[in-house]
């Protein structure tokens, strides 16, 4: 759909802004820029007379057609909400990643893309602090230098220590930005962790895991900050056990992981499994474990649901394949109307209020408390 002057939210001047209010729309890709050898960063521009809104740490979600398969995948903003013309995605091509591949070997200037507003509650501006310790790990250091940056380009004072971990002194994500920064703004304070060296490049700094006496030593004032953590989840829960044995509050803790993995084939109908992330649990097809009835409207299809079953798996399990992608309430994609019964849903930010009040639901974080319809 092409963006209109009508989208989003009413801006000064005649500018819209495509952010809580727009719908789906389309991106035009503005320019692509190499970060590492296997990491890219895609910049797109808006249709029309619009701007960006949107929180630093926030994500947006891509709508694609792949090899004539539809496809949604989501990605963190990797710019700063304080250059509103454009929007950045920063992407780590994925060793038999459907999307990420696409991505990198065919996206180019000019091309458009079709995206969903931005979604996501995993942000500082929720939790504002004088002191902030960003953890990340990989491409896990999107949403933390999109508050960066924020945090630098409003000119804050606020006291930052930002602790990155890669592979090597070849795959650090923005590594010349990091370098800079401490020099520039000296509130900032950036260490880099590497778990081994580069091929012919011996790394000086930091080297290892990440361990609570690492945590201790780069920032001994832990409990007086904010903490926020990205990366692999085995990343983040080494970061969490870390935090715990030091006796953190973990209330001033706060992670954000998408898991993108291809299901079983056992749990599809057809011969080509569906990249749409990691689910949890599966049921072997044809385990009867339904005592409600999951009704949709739109294709006529019916199928049982447990009472402790995602809506999401047991439409798998019977070999359905709704629209999702993160499969963690965080994304938005499986996003639909419940026409009638009740469900108990715990999502992760990936649906607004108003949404909630105007009857929708995410069937990825949604169990059925009766027999239910929805509009798919």
């Amino acid at each position: 759909m092409t963006v209109t002057e009508t989208q989003g939210v009413p801006h000064p001047g005649g500018i819209t802004v495509w952010g809580d209010d727009a719908d789906v729309a389309e991106l035009v890709c503005g320019g692509v820029r190499e970060i590492t050898h296997d990491v890219k960063t895609f910049w797109f521009e808006p249709v029309g007379s619009q701007v960006f809104h949107f929180d630093p740490g926030q994500f947006i979600t891509l709508h694609l057609e792949i090899d004539g398969r539809r496809v949604e995948r989501s990605y963190t903003i990797s710019s700063p909400p304080t250059r509103p013309h454009r929007l950045a995605i920063t992407v780590k091509r994925k060793p038999g990643g459907l999307v990420s591949n696409w991505l990198h070997d065919n996206l180019t200037v000019g091309d458009r893309v079709a995206a969903a507003p931005p979604l996501g509650a995993f942000s500082m501006v929720h939790h504002p602090a004088r002191k902030y310790l960003f953890l990340s790990a990989g491409s896990g250091i999107t949403p933390l230098i999109s508050m960066t940056r924020t945090l630098v380009d409003l000119g804050s004072d606020v006291d930052v220590v930002f602790v990155h971990s890669a592979h090597s002194p070849a795959d650090i994500v923005y590594r010349p930005e990091l370098l800079g920064l401490p020099t520039q703004f000296p509130t900032v304070n950036v260490v880099q962790v590497c778990s081994r060296d580069s091929p012919g490049q011996e790394w000086w700094g930091w080297k290892g895991r990440l361990t609570r006496e690492v945590l201790q030593e780069i920032a001994p004032d832990l409990h007086e900050r904010e903490v926020f953590v990205c990366g692999p989840d085995g990343y983040t829960a080494t970061v969490r056990d870390a935090l715990t044995a030091l006796g953190f509050d973990l209330a001033h803790h706060h992670e954000e992981t998408f898991t993108f993995e291809a299901l079983p084939q056992a749990a599809f109908t057809g011969t080509e499994p569906v990249d749409v992330g990691s689910i949890g649990a599966h049921v072997p097809a044809g385990t009867d474990l339904g005592t409600f009835t999951v009704s949709m409207a739109r294709s006529g299809r019916t199928f049982a649901c447990a009472p402790d079953e995602f809506i999401l798996d047991a439409a798998f399990r019977a070999g359905i394949s709704p629209p999702s992608s993160c499969s963690q309430g965080m994304c938005g994609t499986c996003k639909t109307v419940l026409l009638s019964g009740d469900v108990d849903m715990q999502h992760n930010g990936g649906i607004r209020p108003r949404e909630i009040a105007a009857g929708k639901v995410l069937i990825c974080c949604s169990k059925p408390l009766g027999d239910v319809e929805i509009d798919s």
